[in-house]
C-alpha cells in the first residue's frame, strides 16, 4: 500500500535514522531564538558583535591607550592656546607664547613616554626607591625654603639660582612641581612594596611599615601647602590598596584617619598653611561652604571664580559659541587656562565637548583597569590600578570643582590644563602603562607570533617578555613512588602481596 504524505516523511526520517526530525527541530530552535526585528541588530552580526570583537584582540588595550590619551593631548593643546591667546597677545604680543611652551613640555612628555613604555617591570622595581628619594627631597627643600620665607614676611624664597613659590621650585627659568613627581614616585614604590608583602598584607603590621609611615609623610609635606594634590595621593593609595585585595574594614579605619587629616589641614590654613594668612579667613574651609551655596548667592558671599565659571557653562548651551570665541577668558575667569579650563571648553563647544572628553576619560579609565585586570605581575596590576585611579579621581576632582558638584581644591585637567611639569609626569606614566599594555599574555603571544620590523623594535618599542605558564612544581610527596606492595596489589588485586625481610635478612614470620 502506498504512502501517505505524513507517512513518507516518517518512512524518510525512519531510514535515515531521525535526521530529518533532528533538522526541523533544529531549525524551529534557530526561528524561536531569532531577536525580534527591533532587535536584530543586537545580535551576533551587529555593532555590539563588531565591538566584542574588536575589544578581544590582543592589542586593544594598547591601542585604546594611545588612542584616548592622544585625543585628549591634542584637545588639551587646543584649548590651552584658544585660552591664553588674547590674554598673551595683549600682554606680550605674542598669542602662540603658551601654545609653544606647552607643547615643548608635550614633546619632552612624548619622549618620557617612549623612554617609560621600553623599561621592563623590574626597572620600575628598582627605580622605586631612588625615585621616592628625590620626591621627598624636593618637597622637603621646598617646605624649608617656604617656612624662611614665610619667617621674612616675603611669599617666595630665593637662595642663589633657585627659588621657591607656592607649589614649584625654579632653577634657571625651568619651573618643576615636586608635588606632581610625588605622584609618580608613590605609585612605582606602593606597587613595589605591596607586591612583594603578597599575602602578608593581611596583617596590619605588615601595612603598618612601611607603607603607612611614608604616605603619612607625604600627605604632611604635600597636604601643608595643597590638599588638592593630597588628595590625589590619596587615592593612589586607595588604588593599591584595592587592587592588592585589602579588607574593608581597612578601608574604613583609613577614611576615619584621612577625613581626620584632612580636618586638620583645613584648619591648618587659619596659621599660614597654603595661601591662608595668620588671623584671616580661613580660604579653605570657605571653599568647602562656597560649593553649597546657590548660585545667585555666589557672587555675594565671594566665590568669584566658581560663579564666573558657572556662567561660561551657562553661556556654551548645547553645542557652545563656537572655538576661540569665548568671552569669559578676556580676563573675566580667573585660571582659565589651567584649573579652570573645562569651564572654556565648556562655552566654546558646549555639552557636546564636555561630553567628548567625559567619554575619552572614561575609555582611558576601562583601559587601564583592563589592563591590571589581564597583567600577570602583581606589580604590574598595582602600578596600572593606581596609574588609573590617580587620573581618574584628578579628572573627576577638577571637573567637579569646575561645574560646582565638589570643592574648589586647584588640581589641574590631566592632558588639558596648562602646566608643564604635570603633563610631562602624567605622558611618563602612561608609557609605564602602555608598557604593562603590550605584556599583556595574549598580547605578547600575538607580538611574538609575528614580531613587526627590527626597525620598529629599535624606534619604538622592544617586543615583551612571554608569559612562562610553567605550572608550579608538585611537592615532593606527590611526586614520590608508592610503595612497592601497594603497587602491587593494585596491579594484581587477588594476590597477597609477600611480607617485608626482617632486617637480619630472614622473611617475617609469625
Amino acid at each position: 500500500m502506498p504512502l501517505s504524505g505524513n507517512d513518507e516523511r516518517v518512512g524518510e526520517d525512519r531510514g535515515s535514522g531521525g535526521t530529518g526530525v533532528r533538522q526541523r527541530e533544529r531549525a524551529g530552535a534557530k526561528r524561536s531564538a531569532d531577536p525580534p526585528a527591533g532587535l536584530r541588530g543586537l545580535d551576533a552580526t551587529g555593532p555590539l558583535a563588531a565591538l566584542r570583537g574588536l575589544l578581544s584582540r590582543p592589542l586593544a588595550s594598547y591601542y585604546l591607550l594611545i588612542s584616548s590619551a592622544g585625543l585628549l593631548l591634542v584637545i588639551g593643546l587646543t584649548m590651552v592656546f584658544s585660552a591664553t591667546s588674547v590674554r598673551e597677545y595683549a600682554t606680550g604680543g605674542n598669542a602662540f607664547a603658551a601654545l609653544t611652551k606647552q607643547a615643548m613640555f608635550a614633546v619632552i612628555g612624548i619622549v618620557a613616554f617612549w623612554v617609560c613604555q621600553r623599561l621592563p617591570a623590574r626597572t620600575y622595581r628598582v627605580v622605586s626607591r631612588p625615585a621616592l628619594a628625590v620626591a621627598v627631597g624636593l618637597l622637603l627643600l621646598l617646605n624649608l625654603m617656604l617656612v624662611v620665607a614665610r619667617l621674612s614676611g616675603q611669599d617666595s624664597a630665593r637662595f642663589g639660582p633657585l627659588e621657591a613659590r607656592l607649589l614649584w621650585l625654579i632653577l634657571g627659568g625651568i619651573q618643576v612641581q615636586p608635588s606632581e613627581l610625588a605622584k609618580f614616585a608613590l605609585v612605582l614604590w606602593g606597587a613595589h612594596v605591596l607586591a612583594r608583602k603578597g599575602a602578608a598584607l593581611g596583617w596590619w603590621r605588615e601595612l603598618a611599615t612601611p607603607l603607612f609611615p611614608v604616605v603619612g609623610l607625604l600627605f604632611v609635606l604635600v597636604g601643608y601647602n595643597d590638599v588638592g594634590t593630597m588628595l590625589c595621593l590619596l587615592a593612589v593609595v586607595v588604588g593599591l590598596l584595592w587592587a592588592a585585595g585589602v579588607r574593608a574594614r581597612v578601608f574604613a579605619a583609613l577614611s576615619v584617619v584621612g577625613l581626620a587629616g584632612v580636618g586638620l589641614l583645613i584648619a591648618a590654613a587659619s596659621l599660614g598653611a597654603g595661601s591662608g594668612a595668620r588671623g584671616e579667613e580661613n580660604y579653605r574651609l570657605a571653599r568647602l561652604t562656597y560649593f553649597i551655596r546657590p548660585p545667585d548667592k555666589c557672587f555675594e558671599a565671594g566665590c568669584y571664580q566658581m560663579g564666573q565659571a558657572r556662567n561660561a557653562i551657562d553661556n556654551g548651551g548645547w553645542f557652545g559659541v563656537g572655538l576661540g570665541k569665548s568671552v569669559l577668558k578676556w580676563n573675566w575667569l580667573p585660571e582659565a587656562h589651567n584649573d579652570f579650563i573645562f569651564a572654556i571648553v565648556a562655552e566654546e563647544l558646549g555639552v557636546v565637548g564636555c561630553a567628548v572628553i567625559l567619554a575619552l576619560f572614561a575609555v582611558l579609565a576601562y583601559t587601564g583597569l583592563r589592563i591590571a585586570r589581564r597583567v600577570d605581575d602583581p606589580f604590574r596590576r598595582l602600578a596600572a590600578a593606581a596609574v588609573t585611579t590617580w587620573l581618574v579621581s584628578q579628572a573627576v576632582i577638577n571637573i567637579g570643582g569646575v561645574v560646582g558638584l565638589l570643592p574648589i581644591t586647584g588640581v589641574p585637567l590631566p592632558f588639558i590644563s596648562d602646566g608643564g611639569s604635570a603633563l610631562v609626569v602624567t605622558l611618563a606614566a602612561l608609557g609605564m602603562l602602555a608598557s604593562f599594555a603590550r605584556a599583556e599574555p595574549d598580547a605578547a603571544r600575538a607580538l611574538h607570533a609575528r614580531p613587526p620590523a627590527r626597525w620598529v623594535r629599535l624606534l619604538w618599542a622592544p617586543l615583551p617578555p612571554l608569559p612562562t605558564g610553567r605550572r608550579r612544581p608538585a611537592p615532593k610527596a606527590a611526586r614520590a613512588p608508592a610503595p612497592r606492595a601497594r603497587t602491587r596489589r593494585q596491579e594484581n588485586p587477588g594476590r597477597t602481596p609477600r611480607r617485608p625481610a626482617d632486617p637480619d635478612g630472614r622473611r617475617g614470620g609469625d
